[in-house]
């Protein structure tokens, strides 16, 4: 799973300090979240309980909270946000199976081999893997992905240091090549790709190699520029995953029909049905039974369904976390980068730091969330065992050094107003971003801009009021001046390696900080020595050390999702090293009880 973007107020997104949960199962391992990323007591089953029979053509119908209407980019080379990965789940499936550390196994759709000596990966895919449409899945699906994700016309965001890393990408892209040389066809299952530097991240499900087939078949007449916009995409994509889109309801719904032609068994109901539900609607949605499933279900909520009849809520950590972002230059599209500004508004990392320890995030998690979030310390979440930084105690509320930050920056109250002034004694005002959703977002939003005030800052709200998710997000990869400040999510997806989230080339780096030592420091994370664990474990500390230090984001809380589950639902497992549970998972009963 690649980064992704999500909702603030809702999930792929989001949460377990209390105990919840009516059905048995297997135990998750804890929420490390609180406490500096240490256990705490948490009783959240990962999986359903249900000894009865499965039903012949059984249906499942499946929602997923949200408050905006999903793009509908099916596919992985264009996808962006967490709700079109919501609706991808069951029909597309990755090349690659992982286990609890998010290490790639040999039990998916593909094998990968990585020789550290060569600097190649070969990756073959299973004899029996096909797409939904009969075709085989080829080694020219495993290399299309690079050719559309490298072309200069590709309209996505992937293009990165990952694909820049493959021996004559750059070149490529350029459009000084016809084709990608370290990119080679072995036979029709097998491909090497020879690249510049190997890291370990290369062996994380989701890491530096593109973990997706691409359908060459039905994509190849398409023109690069125009296929994010196709039918192919959009209307009736072709996957290999147990299920396929049967019918797709632009914005709305999806209607999925068993992959006859599926790798890894054969998928057990007659049909899934998966809609968007406006968040407000989520827990009457329990209430009256309407669904078996709802994803992203949001957790400002969670009193409201914690105890309904007939669902037992599944609960495991997340590969997440919410922060503050500071917006600290632009994005140039010409040398694809980071242009950091060391003159922006928040460039003082004194003012960033000061804002930190203006907020109080364990408490916002036990008053806004029920206690299911709690202060994030990192920007390596703690699901992340050998990774995350268990000592870093990250910005908690301490308003005295937060008010010293500040006037020792120089940022002074010069005519007495109550608000501070900047370093030349000009009136200061800070635009502030946050995302619409949900019934947490306006009253969180005003929680921060409240204790900002009490250290004198003056922060308004960018446009006069939250934004909505798609619009907020266009806002950010556009670098909108009237952004200083902003909240908002990341999943990192399994691989915690920073470099596609906040490295000098990544798009997806919003704040666009950018500095030799952070650079060097992510480096130090992707080079070979770090196939050396306490060498990869150490470059990973003093990464989260520096970016606590700089500031440019503050990790505010770590999440835990909960999954609310019929309790006719059999077969569901939910722990991130499972067998795809879309291929598996059953109804008991014709209806919901």
């Amino acid at each position: 799973m690649k980064k992704t973007i999500f909702g603030f107020a809702t999930l792929l997104s989001v949460m377990a300090l209390a105990a919840c949960g009516s059905g048995g199962g297997t135990d998750s391992t804890g929420d490390k979240s609180a406490n500096n990323g240490k256990n705490s007591e948490v009783t959240f089953p990962l999986s359903t309980k249900n000894d009865d029979d499965a039903i012949k053509d059984g249906e499942l119908e499946v929602a997923v909270a949200t408050d905006s209407q999903f793009k509908g980019l099916f596919q992985w080379e264009f996808y962006q946000d967490s709700y079109d990965a919501a609706f991808m789940a069951p029909s597309h499936e990755a090349l690659f199976s992982n286990d609890a550390d998010f290490k790639i196994t040999d039990d998916g759709a593909a094998t990968l081999k990585l020789d550290q000596d060569t600097k190649k990966a070969t990756i073959t895919v299973k004899d029996n893997v096909k797409w939904s449409d009969g075709t085989d899945v080829t080694a020219d699906d495993v290399i299309f992905p690079y050719e559309i994700i490298g072309n200069k016309d590709y309209t996505g965001i992937r293009y990165d240091d990952t694909f820049r890393n493959i021996v004559g990408m750059e070149e490529y892209h350029s459009g000084s090549a016809d084709t990608i040389s370290g990119i080679k066809k072995v036979d029709d299952k097998t491909v090497e790709i020879e690249y510049k530097e190997v890291a370990p991240s290369m062996l994380q499900a989701g890491g530096g190699i593109w973990t997706y087939a691409a359908p060459k078949h039905t994509l190849e007449g398409v023109a690069i520029k125009d296929m994010e916009s196709s039918d192919q995409v959009r209307k009736n994509p072709v996957t290999f995953g147990p299920y396929y889109m049967s019918n797709i309801v632009a914005g709305e719904s999806v209607e999925y029909l068993p992959n006859e032609y599926y790798w890894n068994g054969k998928p057990q109901l007659k049909k899934i049905t998966m809609k968007s539900l406006p968040t407000a609607s989520a827990t009457e949605a329990l209430n009256s039974k309407l669904y078996d499933m709802i994803f992203q279900m949001p957790t400002d909520t969670y009193e409201t369904y914690k105890d309904i009849a007939g669902y037992t809520n599944l609960g495991r950590e997340q590969t997440s976390y919410t922060y503050l972002g500071f917006k600290l230059g632009k994005w140039d599209a010409e040398t694809s980068s980071v242009s950091y500004d060391p003159n922006s508004k928040m460039a003082d990392k004194s003012l960033r730091q000061a804002m930190g320890y203006a907020l109080d995030n364990n408490a916002v998690g036990e008053r806004f969330y029920a206690g299911l979030r709690s202060n994030a310390t990192s920007l390596i979440p703690p699901v992340f065992e050998s990774f995350h930084d268990d000592e870093l105690k990250g910005f908690t509320q301490d308003m005295d050094k937060a008010n010293k930050l500040l006037d020792d920056a120089g940022y002074k109250d010069v005519d007495d107003d109550g608000l501070r002034e900047d370093k030349d004694g000009n009136k200061f005002t800070i635009n502030f971003a946050s995302m619409s959703g949900g019934e947490t977002a306006q009253p969180l939003a005003d929680y921060y801009v409240q204790q900002w005030k009490k250290i004198g800052l003056d922060v308004q709200f960018t446009t006069g009021r939250l934004i909505e998710f798609n619009s907020f997000y266009d806002r950010l990869e556009n670098d909108d001046p009237e952004i200083d400040v902003f909240q908002a999510a990341w999943n990192t997806g399994t691989d915690p390696n920073p470099s596609g989230l906040w490295g000098p080339n990544a798009a997806f780096n919003y704040t666009r900080f950018e500095s030799e030592e952070n650079t060097e420091l992510i480096n130090n994370i992707n080079s070979s020595k770090a196939f050396d664990a306490d060498y990869q474990n150490e470059a990973y500390r003093k990464w989260q050390e520096y970016a606590f230090e700089e500031a440019f984001a503050i990790p505010t809380l770590f999440r835990n999702e909960v999954l609310p589950v019929n309790d006719r639902v059999k077969d569901w497992d939910w722990a991130y090293d499972a067998p795809n549970p879309w291929a598996v998972v059953t109804v008991t009963a014709d209806s919901r009880a």
